[in-house]
């Protein structure tokens, strides 16, 4: 006799196994669908070359001389010297400061705001 209190108990292995096929199916195909629409790509403007922005080091021995390329500057000359040779070089430049590990951190700290201060804003302190 049915009773309208008991509780059927509902199967839904097969129906869970179903939709794993299916979207195992789904899954296999969907990668390999491709549209055939005709698209027209918009024109690009002629792009220049990027020029490769050469970039400057300056070392500091333990003496406190200054080489910047060929010249050598006192670390007291330094500041106006550079001033004066920053007008003809790309701010843009990458700044390379290679100083002696044996200078107390107030030289090379104004070696640093020194080139700061003529305009170049990409200065780094290498080290080994």
């Amino acid at each position: 006799m049915f009773h309208w209190d008991d509780d059927p108990d509902l199967n839904i292995t097969p129906f869970v196994d179903v939709m794993l096929v299916l979207m195992a199916i789904l899954m296999v195909t969907a990668p390999t669908i491709t549209y055939q629409e005709q698209i027209t790509l918009p024109k690009g403007t002629r792009s220049k070359k990027v020029e490769k922005v050469p970039s400057i080091t300056i070392r500091m021995d333990r003496h406190r001389k200054i080489y910047l390329g060929n010249d050598i500057y006192s670390l007291r000359d330094f500041a106006d010297n550079f001033m004066l040779k920053s007008s003809t070089m790309n701010k843009k430049s990458d700044v390379y400061i290679r100083a002696d590990e044996s200078l107390p951190y107030k030289d090379v700290i104004y070696l640093l705001k020194t080139v700061k201060e003529a305009g170049f804003p990409r200065v780094s302190l290498l080290t080994e």
